[in-house]
């Protein structure tokens, strides 16, 4: 297809109309939809408003009175039928702030030099914590002995894996520190 003076005259006409690609692609004839999106585009068409589509008609359903109007005696929600699944409802209860025990400070454990091992001395028996930098030349792994499971010596696990509920009361005091 090749893109004449005439059918580009053609295409900024109907562009300027509002016909959409797919419309112009199907006038023009020999020629897809993408085309003439791409030819809009170089030619610098693509700046025209689109015309607001008509927002559909929509039916308003009449209104009608409740046939049985939940009596308004009680301040208490009424709960009918089936009550298995309904959701209790309970009184609010101030809830006790308990004191939260103070987190143990991480000691370091010095490693000395002689233990550390590289990549190629690494072992299935040996810690895999990574001390210093990867990208430097002194960088080494741990290298003591692992702990009953997983890849770290028991310090290392210790800081690897914390409990759940020590990670949850360090979030909620994260939280009510940014509230306040």
């Amino acid at each position: 297809m090749h893109w004449t003076d005439e059918r580009v005259e053609l295409l900024k006409k109907l562009w300027s109309e509002g016909l959409s690609a797919s419309a112009i692609a199907t006038e023009l004839g020999g020629v897809t939809r993408n085309a003439v999106i791409g030819k809009v585009h170089r030619l610098g068409l693509s700046g025209r408003a689109k015309a607001p589509a008509p927002a559909p008609q929509r039916r308003i359903k009449p209104t009608r009175a409740p046939s049985h109007p939940l009596r308004t005696q009680t301040s208490a929600p009424v709960v009918r039928g089936n009550t298995a699944l309904a959701p209790q409802i309970m009184p609010l209860v101030a809830i006790e702030e308990r004191p939260e025990p103070a987190l143990r400070p991480v000691e370091e454990v010095v490693i000395p030099m002689s233990e550390r091992v590289t990549i190629m001395e690494l072992r299935e028996h040996m810690c895999r914590w990574p001390l210093g930098d990867p990208g430097r030349e002194d960088f080494r792994f741990c290298g003591s002995r692992v702990g009953p499971s997983g890849p770290y010596c028991t310090h290392h696990a210790s800081i690897a894996y914390q409990p759940v509920l020590d990670r949850r009361r360090e979030r909620d005091r994260e939280r009510r520190a940014a509230r306040a």
